[in-house]
This record gives C-alpha cells, sequence and structure tokens, in this order.
C-alpha cells in the first residue's frame, strides 16, 4: 500500500513542515516584517522600488502617533470597555450556550440563524440601525452604549464557542452530579463551568481582542464622547498625508495588544484548552 508522501518518514514530514512554513511566511510573517518596516520609514524620505528596504529609518512616525493629545484616554477607554463586554458576553453566553449545546429545541436551525444575524448583516447596515436606536434610547456617545453595541456583535462569536464546548460535555458526568444529589446551581459551578471553562476562555479572550479592535460600531455609537483607541487612531489616520507609513504605525498600535494577549494565554493556560475552546468551533 502507497501512503501520502507527508507520512514517508522523515523527509515527508519536513517537507510538510517547510510547505506549512512557506506558507506561514507568506501569509503572516512576511506582511508582517513591511509593516514595522513601513512604520519606520522617514516620511521625508519615502520606499519606493526597487529598493528592498526603507534607504531611512526614523521614529517619526511613532512620534508624531505618540504625541496625539488623546491617545492616553483612548487606551484607558478601551481597557475600559473591553472586559465590560468580554463579562457581559460571558454571562448571557453561559445559558444561551447550553440551550444551544444541550437541549433539544424546537426550530434550532432558525435560532442559531438568529443569533448569528449581526454577522451575516454587513457591520455598516447593523451600525446604522442600532445607532438610530442608541439615539432615542439615550445611549449614544454614552460608555453604556458602546458596550452594549459591541455586545451585539461580539456575543454570537461568544455562544457558538460555548455551546460547541457545551456539546463535548459527557452527559455521563452531569448524570453523576445529579445522582449524588447535585442542584441546579451546585451542578452548574462545580460541574458545569469547570468543564466548560476552555470554551469561556477562549471565547474570552476572542471578544476582549474583538472589542479592543471593534471600529465602526463605536464610532457611530460613541463619538464624539466616547472615544477608543481604534476610533482615534483611524480618526488620526485620516488626517495625514503619507498614508502608508502612519497606516502601518496604526496596524502596528491595534496589533501589539492581540499579539500580548495570545502571547499570555499560551504561558498561562493549558495548550489542551486552548485547544478544546477554538477546536470546536
Amino acid at each position: 500500500m502507497t501512503h501520502p508522501w507527508w507520512q514517508r518518514g522523515a523527509p515527508g514530514r519536513w517537507m510538510l513542515a517547510l510547505v506549512f512554513f512557506g506558507l506561514a511566511s507568506i501569509g503572516l510573517i512576511i506582511p508582517l516584517i513591511v509593516g514595522v518596516l513601513w512604520s519606520l520609514v522617514n516620511p521625508n524620505v519615502g520606499w519606493f522600488p526597487p529598493a528592498i528596504v526603507p534607504a531611512n529609518l526614523s521614529l517619526a512616525n511613532w512620534r508624531a502617533m505618540l504625541s496625539v493629545p488623546e491617545i492616553g484616554q483612548a487606551f484607558v477607554m478601551s481597557f475600559l470597555i473591553a472586559p465590560l463586554v468580554t463579562v457581559l458576553c460571558s454571562a448571557l453566553a453561559l445559558p444561551t450556550g447550553y440551550a444551544l449545546g444541550r437541549r433539544r429545541l424546537r426550530m434550532r436551525r432558525t435560532i442559531e440563524l438568529l443569533v448569528l444575524a449581526p454577522i451575516i448583516l454587513p457591520g455598516i447596515v447593523l451600525a446604522t440601525g442600532l445607532g438610530s436606536m442608541f439615539i432615542r434610547l439615550g445611549l449614544s456617545h454614552t460608555i453604556p452604549g458602546v458596550v452594549l453595541v459591541q455586545t451585539v456583535v461580539l456575543l454570537p462569536f461568544m455562544i457558538r464557542i460555548v455551546a460547541a464546548t457545551f456539546e463535548g460535555v459527557p452527559q455521563d458526568l452531569i448524570d453523576a452530579g445529579r445522582n449524588l444529589g447535585a442542584g441546579p446551581w451546585a451542578l452548574t459551578r462545580h460541574v458545569l463551568i469547570p468543564l466548560v471553562k476552555p470554551g469561556l476562555f477562549a471565547g474570552g479572550l476572542f471578544t476582549f481582542i474583538g472589542s479592543l479592535e471593534e471600529f465602526v460600531l463605536t464610532f457611530i455609537v460613541g463619538m464624539p464622547h466616547v472615544q477608543t483607541l481604534p476610533v482615534l487612531l483611524w480618526a488620526y489616520l485620516g488626517g495625514r498625508s503619507s498614508i502608508f507609513t502612519y497606516a502601518a504605525v496604526v496596524t502596528m498600535v491595534l496589533l501589539v495588544p492581540t499579539i500580548l494577549l495570545m502571547f499570555i494565554a499560551e504561558r498561562t493556560l493549558r495548550q489542551e484548552y486552548l485547544a478544546a475552546g477554538f477546536g470546536k468551533v
């Protein structure tokens, strides 16, 4: 029997590793390096072909961005809103994910479609409709309004991850808890929540990062009184003529928190937790 080339001993595995590294380089590493270089290009000199690397590097773009007066306030605002959105999404996703993952519901597919509706709709359409509604409710230009509008768009991802994790919980463990006399609250606290912790962590991490990077809904509902980091940086980007250099700086600023969070998650949580949370979506 002939085995595929990737199963033919060490050479096959090495070839598979090289292919994977090549694709990762093309899709992630090379664009990241180019972004870093563009952020360091001297705006007075530029970077033009056929030069492979910039002729002159400078921190001028970073100094210009860091000199924006509102940058500190926007940073604090982002890291105030993101935890609130994460906690609210977790609280709402737990019962909903349990119902979708463990209960036999009539019209389940219809319910799932409704849950995923904020993802299906174009962002600008959702932002416009919710923005007009929030104005009537008096929630526009407020932190609660931004928290709620971000929750609307990020909650479906959280529910999907938590529901998929609930589906993987063995029914035998739930039955054993009930046979030992655990009531609904004790069963939830001591059995279900520990078992779905991977999904909660993975969904919470995804929600936190999504909140930090969310722009359209936050701009329409929160401006001008609530400015998160993406809103401020994109407003800062719009007033610049050297679009590539400043866009690279904005990209790096928004990318750094994501990389740090993923690095912390990898260091503090067992790998099987992340695999269990993300792998069942």
